[in-house]
């Protein structure tokens, strides 16, 4: 009898749960169905194709990982990319939040804003294009050198080509910062808004100045913005492909040849093989990246 008892408290539990959580479940159900379809079972498959040849469909084992972890494109390709995601995201945060903090005070920060968000509405052949017309040999940016040289007589005529050069990684972090500070600004600004004015009213009867404030009102209440504002640029960092191959082609300079360049060159030369297997090996190192950020994020609450 109480065994019959326990299972009809554990089936009632059960029941309650299902018609607590039931209406969340099928407001999740389309984009799980969703993510099951188009993102985990073709990620299963590039797993399995990691694992055969491309032309043949012969079992290789970790083979092409092998050959990968050898190949030195790819370890140029990874070491780029690190670099450029250590580079800008921090970059990128900072020059947000600085530009957020005297933003939040205006009560024109609404047009502000609109002007900061003009370069993600610019067409991507449209930017590369205003690089190259800067950048290039005989572009403004010499030609602007020259000048001042000319005048102060501090140097000569400046032939620079910033694109062929190791500063073309720094052009493509000037590229990612331009056209991405916008929409980190309008995220410092939705969270620096969303703090109450009771708190930072209360500071200032306390004798809190402007810098005391934003250290310790400011800066703890944006935790969750900063969590996001990470998490998108990493991701959109990953995105910058496209200026790079727009500006110098398939087999840029060495210092701006991503991760997306040699995919590109694997998928034209059909080497479908080694493009899952670094594809199967970029997945899991940007899971285990998010998943990081997330344990400290909940570390930090």
């Amino acid at each position: 009898m109480a065994g019959q008892k326990k299972n009809r408290q554990k089936r009632g539990g059960i029941m309650m749960a299902v018609r607590h959580n039931g209406p969340f479940v099928m407001f999740l159900l389309p984009s799980l169905a969703g993510v099951m379809v188009f993102i985990l079972l073709p990620f299963l498959d590039v797993m399995k194709r990691s694992l055969h040849t491309a032309v043949t469909g012969e079992f290789m084992g970790v083979k092409n990982y092998d050959v990968i972890f050898h190949n030195q494109a790819f370890l140029l390709a990874v070491q780029n990319t690190i670099r450029f995601t250590l580079v800008c995201i921090p970059l990128l945060v900072l020059v947000g939040l600085m530009v957020a903090l005297p933003l939040s005070s205006l009560k024109e920060a609404g047009l502000i804003k609109s002007v900061y968000l003009f370069p993600l509405a610019m067409p991507t052949a449209t930017i590369v294009l205003v690089w190259k017309m800067v950048f290039y040999r005989q572009g403004f940016l010499n030609l602007l050198l020259t000048k001042l040289g000319e005048y102060t007589g501090w140097w000569g005529p400046v032939m620079t080509d910033y694109l062929g050069t190791g500063a073309s990684f720094w052009v493509l972090v000037a590229s990612y910062l331009w056209k991405n500070t916008g929409y980190t600004v309008v995220l410092w600004l939705a969270g620096i808004l969303a703090i109450p004015n009771e708190l930072l009213e209360a500071a200032r009867v306390d004798g809190a100045g402007r810098w005391k404030s934003i250290r310790y009102i400011i800066l703890p209440n944006l935790k969750g913005s900063f969590y996001t504002i990470v998490i998108l640029s990493f991701l959109n960092s990953f995105k910058i492909y496209r200026e790079a191959y727009l500006v110098a082609g398939s087999y840029p300079q060495e210092d701006i040849y991503l991760l997306q360049h040699l995919f590109n060159n694997w998928f034209v030369n059909m080497e479908f093989d080694k493009m899952a297997a670094a594809a199967v090996c970029v997945g899991i190192v940007l899971f285990g990246a998010i998943m990081l950020l997330q344990r400290l994020w909940d570390k930090t609450d």
